[in-house]
């Protein structure tokens, strides 16, 4: 939503504007330098929209509980879907384009507290998911493999799709799609196909929930069709239709039959190629979904425990066939096993009177931030994310964030929180003001306004330390 913002702001915006014209030559220009001696570890990517301007710009902030920030000292950029930060030293923007490549490239922080812009520019495969292993942030989706092994219809069975950014090398590269190994078609056993939701480091191993998506056109050809189960035929399309995340072609039969498991990968490396699966009927599958991106929901603790989160997206399928029973949930992986831990297992809605959440993410210790929807799941889909919870996996608690701004004005939250000292920092845009970074503290789950951005949106929050 558009703000509304006085003539200063406006005036601000041209000068923005200027400084982002001049230097579409050089997107590498570090910021101008803060006050002698003053430390600015604290990076915010930014965006403002005024009048018919938009401008992206990374700034930096000696704190994020309190003052006050603008854009004209940042530095420009092209803007990102996603910014990534990898081990407090290289700052990622991943840009997500709808069935199409997107661009990165890394910032790191200077020895006097400035950023500038590393050399290479990628354009990275088309992503529905991310994560970092090692030195690397991998990027997955699911797409068409190799055309030679087409079916007899001419149908091409789907692979994983996957890029590598070494952060450290400054390189990129993406796995050999005629490699077997990549196949998702079938990889539950059940003729369907999978996305990955979430890369999860733990040792040497990675840990993905594998999203079953239901039976492509190669898939649903197999045998005469012998994956479509008994009654299902129906659900096979017989044209071509839907836009976007929810296109689909003749022949496929889209989302999956079975929608009361919930499946996780263990892949012994980043190659993807060595896998073993679990899987547990207690949550449905674990992911969060929004248009075509797969939200991380698998996710690791300080005490080596993953936990899994299922939302029952499920849920909001149109036809009931296809609709999870299992109410939202979460489960456990304890440290040092690779098995669903058989006595662990916390009913969400239980707590929160049948709502369920868009996204998670760890902040540390025994805790977890989530975006929370204002309504149960429905076909129908009426619910809105736009209320924050922590919730305690070792006391199976939840508790409702308290001191944000009115759910009538708050239009969106920041991708990625940040962790610090008891404090999870989010990005809150609303429709009155400019947006803020609030300040929750995870013991009690109430939210201080901190750091307001002079912007129109905030979409990442990290810190950096100089690389040398």
């Amino acid at each position: 939503m558009k703000l509304k913002f006085s003539t200063l702001a406006l005036l601000f915006a041209t000068l923005i504007a200027g400084s982002a014209c001049e230097n579409d030559d050089n997107n590498s220009n570090p910021a101008p330098a803060p006050t002698p001696g003053a430390e600015t570890p604290y990076v915010i990517a930014a965006q403002g929209q005024f009048s018919s301007t938009t401008t992206n710009a990374l700034v930096t902030a000696a704190s994020l509980d309190e003052g006050a920030v603008g854009m004209e000292n940042g530095l420009v950029n092209d803007g990102a879907t996603y910014w990534v930060f990898h081990s407090n030293h290289y700052l990622y923007g991943l840009t997500y384009n709808q069935g199409n490549a997107g661009t990165t490239r890394s910032y790191v922080m200077n020895n006097d507290y400035t950023l500038s812009a590393r050399p290479a520019e990628y354009a990275v495969r088309r992503f529905t998911t991310y994560g970092i292993y090692d030195n690397y942030i991998m990027t997955t989706s699911t797409g068409d493999g190799p055309a030679e092994w087409a079916d007899a219809n001419g149908y091409i069975p789907k692979s994983f799709l996957i890029s590598y950014l070494d952060v450290e090398a400054e390189t990129y590269t993406t796995n050999d799609t005629t490699n077997e190994a990549y196949l998702s078609e079938n990889f539950l056993g059940n003729g369907e196909f999978v996305t990955l939701a979430g890369i999860e480091q733990r040792g040497d191993k990675l840990f993905a929930a594998a999203v079953p998506m239901g039976l492509s056109q190669y898939g649903a050809k197999v045998d005469g069709g012998k994956w479509i189960k008994a009654g299902n035929e129906d659900l096979v399309k017989t044209e071509s239709g839907g836009s976007g995340s929810g296109a689909y072609k003749e022949g496929e039969l889209q989302w999956t039959q079975y929608p009361d498991v919930c499946w996780v990968a263990i892949f012994d490396d980043e190659t993807l190629t060595q896998k073993r699966l679990i899987k547990t009927d207690k949550i449905s599958y674990a992911c969060g979904r929004h248009k075509s991106q797969y939200y991380q929901m698998t996710w690791l603790t300080e005490s080596g425990d993953i936990y899994v989160f299922s939302p029952s997206y499920a849920k909001a399928m149109a036809d009931a066939r296809q609709q999870t029973t299992l109410p939202a949930g979460v489960v456990r992986i304890n440290a040092g096993s690779e098995e669903f831990d058989p006595d662990y297992y916390v009913n969400i809605e239980a707590l929160t009177d049948g709502r369920s959440f868009l996204r998670t993410w760890y902040i540390g210790g025994s805790k977890f931030l989530m975006l929370m929807y204002n309504a149960p799941i429905t076909p129908e889909k009426n619910m809105t994310a736009n209320q924050l919870a922590i919730f305690d996996v070792e006391s199976a608690t939840l508790t409702e964030v308290s001191g944000l701004p009115s759910e009538d004005v708050i239009s969106g939250f920041g991708n990625t929180p940040y962790f610090e000292d008891g404090k999870a920092y989010i990005a809150v845009t609303t429709t009155d003001s400019y947006p803020a970074i609030y300040a929750i503290d995870t013991t009690s789950g109430v939210a201080s306004k901190g750091l307001t951005v002079e912007a129109t949106q905030i979409s990442g929050i990290g810190r950096l330390a100089p690389l040398y």
